[in-house]
């Protein structure tokens, strides 16, 4: 043990279906809480982690990243292989680093730092449900057609006020966001929604995603989604789809902090392009 004080930076994978969200909660069935019991033991004193963005129930990260405190001195393999011998099956340390002084003023912030971050949804959309796709996609049994939902999703991108896409329990000062890109993909059966902004709303994917839905099975045209953004309304929008194919994919930072993060944001159930 040293009395240096050092701030840990760590990538975070999991499966949420198994969790009651990311914030810490009374009944300590949370991400959050798990995480701070496995570091406590492996660094012998209560640790408290900041996140780079809270996941709700049933949402899963690719790699979610936090940062805390500690004079513990470990090496950055023992950050990874230590905590992970504490962690459930459902949440792994993919890698660990080492940052500049917490007293520092210019010190790297989990969430403060971030400069974007990446959701993906996936979409699983086949007539009959799929047990192997439980909790891992979002099942819609009518036929979407990608070309309108691409359409539509355009009138998303840029700054806008994403009010129609808020939840009413959103706690954000302000409603907005500059949403840098929306892209949809499609594999067979499997249809992929990627969302990259500066910031999400509370329950902002899962309605931009359920509205774009909306549009693919064509109950209304890809104009549609122009009007609820600019209604302001989320009575407006489409009712909040499942988090069970939502997916933090990844949290861009500058380049001055060198993060290990990985190459791959892809849900395991999506095939990389050749």
């Amino acid at each position: 043990m040293t009395s240096t004080l050092k701030r840990i930076a760590l990538g975070i994978q999991y499966d949420g279906s198994q969790w009651q969200g990311w914030q810490t909660q009374p009944h300590r069935q949370t991400v959050q809480d798990t995480l701070e019991a496995a570091l406590a033991k492996f660094c012998l004193h209560p640790v408290r982690v900041v996140c780079a963005g809270r996941t709700d129930s049933g949402v899963h990260a690719i790699e979610q990243v936090v940062h805390f405190d500690t004079e513990a001195s470990r090496d950055l393999f023992s950050w990874v292989r230590g905590v992970n011998a504490f962690l459930p099956s459902a949440i792994a340390v993919q890698w660990a680093i080492e940052l500049p002084a917490a007293e520092d003023d210019n010190a790297f912030h989990a969430r403060f730092s971030a400069l974007t971050r990446t959701y993906h949804y996936l979409i699983y959309n086949h007539a009959v449900r799929s047990p192997l796709m439980q909790d891992r996609a979002g099942w819609v049994f009518r036929p979407l057609q990608l070309a309108a939902m691409q359409e539509a999703a355009q009138a998303l991108v840029g700054t806008h006020d994403f009010s129609a896409f808020r939840a009413a329990e959103c706690q954000a000062k302000s409603p907005v966001r500059t949403m840098h890109s929306i892209a949809l993909a499609q594999q067979g059966d499997l249809i992929l929604v990627t969302l990259r902004a500066n910031a999400f709303l509370h329950h902002m994917v899962r309605n931009i995603v359920g509205s774009l839905i909306q549009v693919g099975n064509g109950n209304e045209t890809p104009a549609w989604l122009a009007q609820v953004l600019a209604g302001r309304d989320r009575n407006l929008a489409a009712p909040t789809f499942s988090p069970a194919g939502l997916y933090l994919a990844k949290i861009d930072y500058d380049a001055r902090w060198a993060l290990p993060q990985s190459a791959s944001t892809l849900p395991l159930f999506w095939k990389p392009a050749s």
